[in-house]
């Protein structure tokens, strides 16, 4: 192939600045070259005029010396080798390319590492086979670079290509997650191990009263994330769902029945999995007409998709696969699926749970409170979802249906399978730091100075435990000082002097530290 200037020298690309002027390269040169239909990768590559080599949060700058020659081929190469396997890159090329030209890729380098790699993802991809012969000779690679990816242990050799298989997923169903700086700085870090440090220092006492205070937390956080405030009584039904989380297998009938548990009043939704399209965002409030924020899946594919989704966490949770990057894959594609009608976010944030409970990163018996830290990173959270789902609306056909709905006209399958996955597991990492960190330490403070506080109180007042709850409950509500209000109701029979010493008693408990 003798595709000439398929690079271009940029200043900015596609709404991009680039950090200096240079010839964008690898899968921007390509992805502009054929107008493919995916969105930019979060980081693309740039060759820059002079000798020199860095990174940005969002490019890649190489010196002149590892220009590509400008061909498809050209830059093939330089994309796998520098910014590693890109799925849906791959999937949107081979649709548009003549599966002669990869026959010509191959035939030119046979042996090449990443004719082979090209090779293997078309027929992979595309379920086809091309009019090659096997490898006969020559030595496996691994497919995914672990350099520039995270792997699955468990590799199926290919022996037509001679290429290990370590993609961490399957065909229906492989986001993939790029090794970053922070994610290793995290798994390196053993936060599980931390997690049974922080757990093993609490009494035993205080360890059960905050395991049921955070399960509680986390479900009404969970119902606040979605800007809902329900009854006490369902929080409590959603709680004990979480604390069961990784007790079941991962099936469809397991992600109905948990839909029956979120959605309590079914009377106004069609249950069960969306026959119909469906999107995330508002209504015109004139026209009524939809205004996506992110377009669900097509309502045809979520069988399939489900099912991918399954069998792609099967394998994770038996594999030493980073329980935190499971939860990342399985959980934000289950989100951007959408396989319901009503109850998805919830059901999300259960799928952490459920993932960091089967494969041991949480103790047993102890439900880590996600929810609580994403409601605390809300607009991060927000921010992180739209980052994927805004930019796929340019390449999502669709028209509005006569109930003001959306019905999606072209094929979407691959955008909800194949997307990357890394800045969901940077925030998930980060979730789970600052749970660390503030949330359950927080917890274990106020219940041990609440303690002290009712040990101090049953000492001066002979007051029933709901009672001293509601007096604790109060003095917090009103920083410290009990109000006019409930000293001349509920505590009415308090002096001014039990009042300033309990308000004393207090603040030097609570406030101490």
């Amino acid at each position: 192939m003798k595709n000439k200037h398929i690079s271009q020298n940029i200043t900015v690309f596609h709404g991009r600045i680039a950090p200096e002027s240079g010839m964008i390269t690898g899968y921007g040169a390509i992805i502009d070259y054929l107008k493919l239909p995916l969105p930019l990768p979060k980081k693309l590559s740039i060759i820059s005029a002079v000798n020199r080599s860095y990174e940005t949060d969002d490019w890649k700058i190489f010196s002149p010396r590892h220009s590509p020659i400008d061909t498809l081929f050209g830059h093939l190469v330089f994309a796998i080798k520098y910014e590693g396997i890109n799925l849906l890159f791959f999937k949107k090329f081979f649709e548009q390319i003549n599966p002669n030209t990869i026959i010509e890729f191959v035939n030119n380098e046979p042996h090449s590492k990443y004719s082979r790699k090209i090779w293997f993802l078309y027929e992979w991809l595309m379920d086809k086979k091309l009019d090659l012969p096997d490898l006969k000779n020559g030595n496996y690679i691994s497919l995914l670079d672990t350099k520039l990816q995270y792997v699955s242990s468990k590799v199926i050799n290919e022996a037509r290509y001679k290429i290990r298989n370590n993609i961490p997923g399957t065909k229906e169903f492989s986001p993939l997650i790029f090794r970053t700086s922070k994610i290793d700085k995290y798994i390196n870090a053993d936060l599980s191990k931390k997690i049974d440090l922080v757990f093993t220092a609490v009494h035993k006492n205080l360890l059960h009263r905050t395991t049921s205070y955070l399960l509680l937390k986390d479900s009404q956080a969970s119902f606040n994330i979605e800007g809902e405030n329900p009854a006490p009584n369902r929080t409590s039904r959603w709680g004990r769902a979480i604390g069961e989380a990784g007790i079941r297998e991962l099936t469809k009938d397991e992600l109905l029945r948990l839909q029956k548990l979120v959605i309590e009043d079914s009377r106004f939704i069609k249950m069960g999995f969306r026959q119909e399209g469906g999107f995330v965002g508002e209504h015109n409030r004139i026209t009524g007409e939809p205004n996506p924020e992110h377009i669900s899946a097509h309502w045809q594919d979520i069988e399939k998709l489900i099912s991918g989704l399954i069998d792609t966490e099967h394998l994770l949770i038996k594999t030493d696969f980073p329980p935190v990057l499971s939860a990342s894959i399985i959980a934000f594609g289950f989100v951007f699926i959408h396989p319901f009608i009503d109850g998805n976010g919830r059901i999300h944030r259960y799928l952490i749970h459920h993932i960091l409970s089967s494969t041991k990163f949480s103790p047993q018996g102890v439900i880590f409170p996600i929810s609580s830290a994403i409601l605390e990173k809300i607009i991060e959270y927000r921010k992180t979802l739209e980052n994927y789902s805004v930019p796929l609306l340019d390449f999502i056909k669709w028209e509005k249906t006569l109930d003001n709905n959306i019905k999606v006209l072209n094929e979407t399958i691959d955008y909800y399978r194949y997307f990357d996955a890394t800045p969901f597991a940077e925030f998930l990492f980060d979730c789970i730091d600052y749970t660390l960190e503030n949330i359950i330490p927080n917890e274990v403070d106020y219940l041990q100075n609440f303690d002290q506080m009712k040990r101090w109180l049953d000492s001066h007042f002979d007051m029933p435990d709901k009672m001293v709850s509601l007096l604790i409950r109060f003095l917090e509500q009103n920083n410290g000082t009990l109000s006019k209000r409930s000293r001349h109701k509920e505590f009415a029979k308090l002096t001014e002097e039990d009042v300033s010493a309990i308000e004393k008693a207090y603040n030097k408990i609570f406030v101490k530290k």
